[in-house]
This record gives C-alpha cells, sequence and structure tokens, in this order.
C-alpha cells in the first residue's frame, strides 16, 4: 500500500502501481489527509488577491487521482484517464542535474460578472511568471496540452506551469538566507510575492 512519507526523496513517476484500490483509500484517508493539508498548505502562495500557485508533487498528484477515483468510481478505465492528465505533473530530474519545479495556477474570483472580466484581461499570463532566486532568474513555461486563451484574448482560469532550475540555481534556492521571489509581469497584473521560510523549506524538497 501507498504510504505517505515527506521526509524522503520525492518520487519522479505516478504509475499505476501506485494506485490503492477505493476501499484501502478509505480506510487510510482521514489520517492521511490531516498530513497532506498540511503539506499542501506550505506549498501555496497567492501572488496578489486572484492568483494562488498550487505547487504539486508526487504526494499532491497521487492524492488527486486517488480522489477523482473514490468520487467517480470510474475503475480502470478512468484511472488511465486520470493517470494520463496528472502523471505528467509530476516534477522531473535531468540528467544534466536540473530539476523542475511544477504548479498548478489559478484565478480565484468568486464573482461571476468579475471573474469574466478579469479574465478577458489576462490573455497569455501564463507567460508572464518569473521566479527569482537572488539575482537568477528562470521563466515559467507553461503546459501545451490545450490553448489556454481563446481567440478573443480571454483565459483560463487554471494553468499548469514549470519551472526548471540548473543546480547552481537549486544551489541557491537551497540557501537559507536566499530570497525566492515568484512574479507575474502581465500588464494587467503585475504582482510579486516573496517566498516564506516555510514554503521555500517546501518546495526544497522537490530538489532532493
Amino acid at each position: 500500500m501507498y504510504k505517505y512519507n515527506d521526509s524522503f526523496p520525492m518520487k519522479r513517476t505516478l504509475s499505476p502501481n501506485d494506485i490503492i484500490s477505493n476501499h484501502d483509500f478509505l480506510v487510510m484517508r482521514q489520517s492521511f489527509q490531516t498530513e497532506l493539508m498540511q503539506t499542501k498548505r506550505n506549498r501555496r502562495i497567492p501572488v496578489a488577491d486572484d492568483v494562488t500557485f498550487y505547487f504539486e508533487n508526487h504526494t499532491t498528484l497521487w492524492w488527486q487521482v486517488q480522489e477523482m477515483l473514490r468520487v467517480e468510481q470510474g475503475g480502470h478505465e478512468q484511472l488511465q484517464d486520470e493517470l494520463s492528465a496528472y502523471a505528467p505533473l509530476v516534477p522531473q530530474k535531468f540528467d544534466d542535474g536540473s530539476m523542475e519545479l511544477v504548479a498548478t495556477f489559478m484565478i480565484e474570483i468568486e464573482d461571476i460578472e468579475r471573474r469574466f472580466r478579469v479574465l478577458s484581461q489576462l490573455g497569455g499570463i501564463e507567460h508572464s511568471i518569473i521566479l527569482h532566486v537572488n539575482e537568477q532568474s528562470i521563466q515559467a513555461v507553461p503546459e501545451n496540452d490545450i490553448e489556454r486563451t481563446n481567440e478573443f484574448g480571454k483565459t483560463s482560469a487554471v494553468h499548469f506551469i514549470r519551472f526548471r532550475l540548473s543546480t547552481p540555481m537549486i544551489n541557491q534556492f537551497n540557501r537559507p538566507e536566499s530570497t525566492v521571489t515568484l512574479e507575474i509581469t502581465h500588464p494587467h497584473y503585475a504582482h510579486q510575492t516573496i517566498l516564506s521560510d516555510t514554503q521555500k523549506s517546501a518546495l526544497a524538497h522537490d530538489f532532493i
């Protein structure tokens, strides 16, 4: 059975062998959820009022697949669909020593009319995300599974992005005194936030 442990090196693949039955999942769901919610809380990074980044790892994506299977009861066919959607988002480690941070970022606005108005102004926002680690910077690469800005310039409320950090950038990130900043440079939504030590520590686990 899958056992959650956030102290070991992060797994880089999500496969059918990781998935447990709905019965077994329900048995351990409550205790697992308590631990997972703390992990997810530390990986949640808001930027200003409307945009929140949820940094993913093997554990958060495994949970998403298990929850979808629990709710929809779709069996083997659904499992294949869920893995096709979520397994590619597991952060990777590359032969040159570089590693990924992967995030779901969401434009979260409850009011329907305001949400439509804001989304209509933020076309291409997924191409305006930058991670700064001290003096080094890297542009996010959006997933290209579908086009998330339509012909009228309206963007999607949900995006998936990747940051591929070089070894020197990872070394800087891991320094306790480093300053890590997440920035959006879109002309209609130019904001940034500095990660807390707790947030930095949570994301640094992805580099183990």
